[in-house]
């Protein structure tokens, strides 16, 4: 066998349809596409997703990943590395964070994030902890409480 004697195998190379080229062709006149029309006229047809002047499915869903939350909670949140700088036993409050200038604002609710290390057992009072932030502040030998 030579290279000059690869050849497709018998029927897997098929002729393309002619269309427009006649009556008898088959596929004459209208070349298969209907009457009258957009679809029919030369050219391409309208755009993936174009739903004929309604508003678009990809315009109708809301903006980026999944949808908003409707009753969103917002949180003023710290992580745990900053408590590290405080006192052993001192009770850790949004207020008493305030008080001390480790946060600036407290117009939310405090959560309690785990980032960092935590060697001081403190008394922390919040609405939320992450369960990694609840196991270093217990293991630290602290208490965390769910306001």
């Amino acid at each position: 066998m030579r290279l000059n004697d690869v050849r497709p195998q018998k029927g897997s190379k098929k002729r393309g349809k002619r269309v427009g080229r006649g009556i008898s062709a088959g596929q004459g006149a209208s070349a298969g596409l209907g009457m009258r029309g957009q679809k029919s006229r030369s050219g391409s047809s309208t755009r993936p997703g174009f739903e004929g002047g309604q508003q678009p499915l990809y315009r109708r869903i809301p903006k980026l990943k999944g949808f908003p939350i409707i009753n969103r909670k917002n949180y003023t949140t710290i992580n745990v590395e900053k408590l590290s700088s405080l006192a052993a036993n001192t009770e850790v409050t949004l207020e008493s964070l305030k008080a001390s200038g480790i946060i600036t604002s407290a117009k939310a609710p405090l959560k309690i994030l785990g980032n960092g290390e935590l060697s001081v057992a403190l008394n922390v009072k919040a609405a939320a902890f992450t369960s990694q932030a609840r196991s270093k502040i217990e293991a630290a030998g602290g208490s965390c409480e769910v306001l």
